[in-house]
């Protein structure tokens, strides 16, 4: 049984954010649990999926993010407590649903877990998801620490199911990936079936209906802020003339920094943790007891303009700032050497700051970068290396849009397949414009779990508007970047997963591609040749490259190829492998005569692939 269902209340045990979250929301009485996996919050949905194995717990891993909120909103509806969790980029899948769900309103309580990425660890873009919650009209809670994670997602099912709102938990990397102490609650039981209640008048949001709904939200509103102005989330530390603001993370660097520059009787900090909508009241009064004030929060100005908004409107002149030259930025997440060295400067300390601690050093040489790399034996690089191979034999120069995935990491040389990305499912839609603007030959790649997340749409479009591009699904059998989780079309599922496989070939032909090739990238002559056939075409041609990744199949059969593979003399130093291929497991070792091509033993996968290419890679005989 999970430690988050087994630990008794009133314990203390170290969890992560995440798991703080999850903890919390089966203490609340959660009872269905939505999600598609993206970091810094997959874990929230891996914990979710084990523990409902092991109990009546409702989870789903959804096809996008839309969806997971969509089926969360109808479980609501029927008086379920729910939660559904997602990275912040997957909140913009899902913000057509968000915005009109501030509407509608729910019955159960609804917490989303919106987790940004400061400093983009995992991400393709640093946006500040608090701004959702304004455009939105919805509740937002941030914690700073894991306690606090647990403690605002109990808060936030009571605060929903009092204004009849969606609440947003928002999160940032360090919070859900820091593991900190925290003290249990009592576990809830799930309740029975809900029941849906008839009141189309209130939940259908025709635009009659719409307009009443909107007067209900402002409403809910007020009744929120009101609620925020005597939040224990938002309380005062401290006395002086100065003040700082802050709010996440950033307040717990804050404390340090204070105590260590020695201000702790010169400062006041104001900590928000319910911070939409803004406390007006709590703020304006803080601003009237201090000199000046300054903002720390990550990523955005959100409080910062919240915070002089309020001063203007009551007269108030004192300095307030944020963001700025010399004070902090808008880019990247902080850290505690940062934010004391700000607080230093603003508030006119005698402070020198430290220089960071220097890289350490191997045999009198700095340590060597280490970029993001396909693994060992991954099939996709199998297919970018037949895909530029075919191409080189043809004469032919192609443009790569790619798609969010491992396959992302086919960016780096040697492999250099990726010359266009935006975001989950954009790969099909770029090719099309590509193609259509320039006639160059293009190929698009994209996952099997990405394909089901947002190609559908567009490879029907790409179908019915006649594009000429090669679109390549890769096809691992998982959604391997953010840890193996399901999919529609997975081929290999966690133990106990109950799911309905969804063919890719039976869906890529139902939206119209009749183009169709389907290999085993580790068969290079017969992927070679499906590959320089389908470039040879015209029209919207599909290539499903089908292998699955192999961390999953011995994650989950604990099963590792002992086959093992050398370079022979028979090697000419040509450098074919490291130019085109770029295994991991390849290397170079320095000579006399420029160098040797060798195969690091623990590091090959025994894929076999390179073999069928290179007459001077053998395998190693046993014994």
């Amino acid at each position: 049984m999970s430690e988050l269902v087994s630990a008794p209340p009133g314990e203390r045990r170290l969890f992560l954010g995440n798991e703080a979250i999850v903890r919390a929301a089966l203490e609340a009485g959660v009872a269905l649990v939505t999600t598609y996996p993206g970091t810094p919050a997959s874990e929230i949905g891996d914990r979710f999926y084990e523990i409902s194995r092991q109990t009546d717990l409702c989870f789903e891993y959804s096809v996008n993010e839309k969806v997971a909120l969509e089926v969360a909103a109808g479980a609501a509806a029927c008086g379920w407590r729910v939660l559904t969790a997602m990275k912040h980029v997957g909140l913009n899948v899902a913000a057509d649903t968000l915005m009109t769900l501030a509407y509608v309103g729910v019955k159960g309580g609804m917490v989303i877990v919106s987790a940004d990425d400061p400093s983009l660890f995992s991400s393709q873009n640093e946006q500040d998801n608090r701004y959702y919650a304004k455009m939105a009209g919805l509740p937002m809670l941030e914690p700073a620490t894991p306690q606090e994670a647990r403690e605002m997602t109990g808060a936030a099912f009571g605060l929903s199911e009092d204004l009849k709102l969606p609440v947003l938990l928002r999160t940032t990397t360090r919070v859900n990936h820091t593991r900190g102490p925290v003290t249990l609650g009592p576990l809830t039981p799930r309740p029975g079936p809900g029941r849906f209640v008839k009141d189309p008048f209130r939940q259908v949001m025709v635009p009659a209906v719409a307009r009443q709904a909107h007067v209900r939200l402002l409403t809910a509103q007020a009744q929120a802020k009101a609620r925020a102005e005597t939040s224990p989330f938002n309380h005062l530390t401290g006395s002086g003339p100065f003040g700082i603001v802050t709010s996440g993370v950033s307040h717990n660097y804050v404390v340090d920094a204070v105590a260590e520059l020695g201000l702790t009787r010169q400062v006041q900090i104001l900590k928000l943790g319910f911070t939409h909508p803004l406390p007006e009241d709590l703020v304006g009064n803080f601003l009237a007891q201090a000199e000046r004030v300054l903002v720390v929060e990550e990523l955005e100005p959100f409080l910062e303009e919240s915070v002089k908004a309020v001063a203007q409107a009551r007269g108030l002149t004192l300095p307030i700032q944020g963001k700025g030259p010399g004070l902090f930025s808008r880019l990247y997440e902080y850290h505690p050497s940062l934010v004391r060295e700000v607080i230093a400067h603003y508030f006119g300390v005698n402070y020198k700051a430290t220089a960071p601690a220097a890289p350490e050093k191997v045999l009198g040489q700095p340590l060597p970068d280490r970029p993001p790399n396909l693994c060992p034996g991954c099939p996709h690089r199998a297919m970018y290396y037949s895909v530029k191979i075919a191409l080189k034999d043809l004469g032919l120069e192609g443009v790569f849009p790619t798609d969010i995935g491992c396959y992302t990491l086919g960016l780096l040389p040697p492999l250099s397949m990726a010359d266009f990305l935006i975001c989950m499912g954009s790969s099909i839609n770029t090719a099309s414009g590509i193609a259509r603007a320039t006639g160059q030959k293009v190929v698009a790649f994209i996952g099997d779990s990405t394909f089901f997340h947002s190609g559908l749409t567009g490879l029907a479009n790409a179908v019915h508007q006649g594009h000429d591009f090669l679109l390549i699904i890769l096809d691992n059998g998982t959604t391997a970047m953010t840890g193996h989780q399901p999919h529609p079309g997975v081929t290999l599922t966690p133990p106990g997963y109950p799911c309905e496989h969804v063919p890719i070939k039976r869906v890529v032909q139902a939206l119209g591609a009749q183009k169709l090739w389907v290999v085993n990238p580790f068969k290079y002559q017969e992927t070679l040749a499906a590959t320089k056939e389908a470039l040879n075409e015209s029209g919207v041609r599909v290539l499903i490259s089908e292998a699955p990744c192999p961390l999953h199949v011995h994650r989950l059969k604990g099963k590792k190829s002992k086959a093992r593979f050398q370079v022979t003399e028979k090697c000419v130093d040509c450098s074919h492998c490291l130019e085109y291929f770029g295994c991991p497991a390849m290397y170079l070792k320095p000579n006399a005569g420029g160098g040797q091509m060798l195969i690091d033993p623990d590091l090959c996968s025994g894929c076999a692939f390179c073999v069928q290419w290179c007459e001077a890679i053998r395998p190693v005989k046993a014994g």
